[in-house]
């Protein structure tokens, strides 16, 4: 197979509304930073490495179709493209927000008549296909199934949860983490020795800090930066950084950073029980414009995940607050979010749920199909030798007998904090 045929025409693909084929190793000067500061090869790619340890095949010519999931910023895209390089194979673009069922097929079409016609492999790549109807979806399985291309898809959202079933059963999903403090400080220095911004360190480890796990935020900060100091080849200091980086930050965007910075010190201030910190940035987002459906989704999510079983009360009112913000909108709804705010902000706390289900999923995901018990299944074997034993028939309503298989460990450790603490009693008692 010659995946090198120069004879092939360039051939125009579908990416969003208009048409447009992937130049690779294109680096001009009026381009976005991040978009020039893109790695073309594995070694240049920071803060995954986990993946390539447990996905070796990613750096074979040959690989699966994917869906590449993780926060923004962590190089969903950048895998994509690295991945295809490497492959020597044409990578073809697609925004699922912007292109719709036809679009698709046209870019299918492109993709079939370049390996018929050419003997040339494709990858299509779709950004955002967590956004993807079913008509999409549907769209693309009989070819994914057939192999007549790649699929590259990348979310921000679990694809277990976004992506159809059927879908899914034809990708391998590759989850890609928060990067860390010193992920991003590496990828700083390098870009800014790459492309001439003098920086000290102080400036490297606070933008790094400001953000907040996210790449593509810490290069949009290094423009900001090569754009200010153009032909200046005096050293930036935390000084000259810091006002640039935060006047340039006042504004309320919802679709770019700081939409994330200020929600996650929403969430922090509300975790840190500072009722009067949460309700500043509940107004900072309120004031930018920001969707209070999203506001009372968040505090939803906090109800359980920072307050769980020590108030319990906590998600009814976070429940409840969600279903008067959609009901009442602003400027009123304003009122039903700092109500809920205030409340989750104040009472007591607990994450003992929270990361009970994450060392749950851990421990599934690193073992294979653990197997339902005879006497817990829905028809057990006739000749099983443990039958199940139903609590209401036993003083107390209790009877103890095994609901796992033999090694599971305990993931539920309940805290001494509000009423989880009587969770806690109860649990001991039974033991």
């Amino acid at each position: 197979m010659d995946n090198n045929n120069h004879d092939a025409p360039q051939v125009d693909l579908f990416s969003g509304t208009s048409i447009e084929v992937e130049q690779e190793s294109v680096h001009r000067a009026g381009q976005p930073l991040p978009f020039r500061a893109r790695p073309d090869d594995f070694e240049g790619y920071f803060g995954q490495e986990h993946v390539f340890k447990r996905y070796s095949f990613l750096k074979s010519k040959n690989f699966p179709s994917l869906v590449i999931w993780g926060p923004p910023g962590t190089g969903k895209t950048t895998l994509a493209h690295i991945l295809a390089k490497n492959s020597g194979l044409e990578l073809y673009n697609f925004n699922a927000v912007l292109g719709g069922v036809n679009d698709l097929k046209k870019l299918i079409a492109s993709a079939i008549s370049m390996k018929e016609r050419y003997n040339q492999e494709a990858i299509i790549f779709i950004d955002e296909i967590h956004r993807f109807n079913k008509a999409q979806q549907d769209a693309l399985l009989p070819y994914v199934e057939q192999g007549s291309f790649i699929l590259i898809g990348a979310t921000t959202e679990n694809p277990r949860s976004s992506v159809n079933r059927a879908l899914l059963s034809r990708v391998q999903i590759i989850e890609l983490k928060k990067l860390s403090e010193e992920n991003l400080e590496s990828i700083i220095r390098n870009v800014a020795k790459r492309f001439e911004i003098n920086i000290d360190e102080d400036c490297v480890h606070f933008i790094s800090d400001y953000s907040n796990g996210d790449a593509r935020n810490s290069l949009n900060i290094l423009e900001l930066l090569e754009k200010n100091s153009a032909g200046d080849q005096k050293l930036l200091t935390l000084s000259d950084v810091k006002p640039m980086v935060l006047e340039n930050a006042r504004e309320y965007d919802r679709n770019k950073d700081r939409h994330y910075d200020v929600i996650s010190a929403f969430i922090k201030s509300m975790r840190g029980s500072d009722p009067s910190a949460a309700l500043l940035w509940l107004a900072v987002m309120l004031d930018g414009g920001e969707d209070p459906v999203f506001i009372a989704r968040r505090l939803v999510v906090f109800a359980s995940e920072d307050v769980g079983n020590a108030d319990p009360q906590a998600l009814t009112m976070a429940t409840s607050c969600l279903t008067a913000v959609a009901q009442i909108g602003m400027p009123e709804a304003r009122i039903n979010l700092a109500q809920a705010t205030t409340y989750l902000a104040a009472t007591v706390k607990s994450n003992a749920a929270y990361l009970g289900i994450n060392e749950a999923l851990s421990y599934v995901e690193s073992n294979q199909t653990i197997e339902v018990p005879h006497h817990l299944k829905n028809y057990p074997p006739k000749d099983a030798t443990v039958t199940y034993q139903y609590p209401h028939s036993f003083p107390h309503h209790y009877v103890k007998q095994d609901y796992t298989p033999a090694g599971t460990p305990e993931f539920y450790r309940p805290t001494e904090m509000g009423l989880e603490k009587n969770i806690k009693e109860r649990l001991s008692k039974l033991k």
